[in-house]
């Protein structure tokens, strides 16, 4: 086993179940929700936001992506579960300090890959600053900004997703 991959194992194992709280408290994951709502009024995607701290040990052993996950926890929250197919997801881990937006078919045919992997490296910036909840909202508000140009709201515009931060 390689060293690099040991030190992954090791921080995984290490990760208190509560540094996601810490990172994300209450009044943070009110303040996410709020952003969430807003943004959804001006446009017909939904937006889920799920953090979590570390992986179980198998995965991680198993050299599984911060990508990977997150296509999971796409999956077990059904995001894909819209009338449009446009469900996004911005999911948070933070052992690795990785952040990806995987955004259903609908959406991904409008917005290219890279506008996303923009976001992501924008709020991993400010969640190395320690700016947790600025960081989310700042990335909430500008994925807004981009589905509102490609994916307009209308006058029947369902919330079909929770828009409560999940915290894994």
């Amino acid at each position: 086993m390689s060293g690099s991959r040991l030190g992954r194992v090791l921080r995984h194992l290490a990760a208190p179940p509560w540094a996601v709280r810490r990172a994300f408290p209450h009044a943070a994951l009110s303040a996410i929700e709020a952003a969430i709502r807003e943004s959804e009024r001006h446009h017909r995607a939904e937006l889920r936001f799920a953090a979590e701290a570390g992986l179980d040990l198998m995965p991680v052993w198993q050299g599984e992506t911060a990508r990977q996950r997150a296509v999971e926890v796409f999956s077990d929250l059904r995001v894909w579960d819209t009338a449009e197919n446009s469900g996004v997801l911005i999911y948070v881990q933070l052992v690795d300090r990785k952040v990806e937006i995987l955004a259903d078919r609908g959406i991904n045919a409008r917005v290219a890959q890279g506008e996303w992997e923009d976001i992501c490296r924008e709020m991993e910036r400010a969640f190395r600053r320690g700016d947790f909840e600025a960081g989310a909202i700042a990335a909430i508000r500008r994925i807004g900004a981009l589905l509102a140009a490609h994916f307009p709201s209308r006058p029947d515009n369902p919330n079909e997703l929770p828009d409560r931060p999940v915290l894994l």
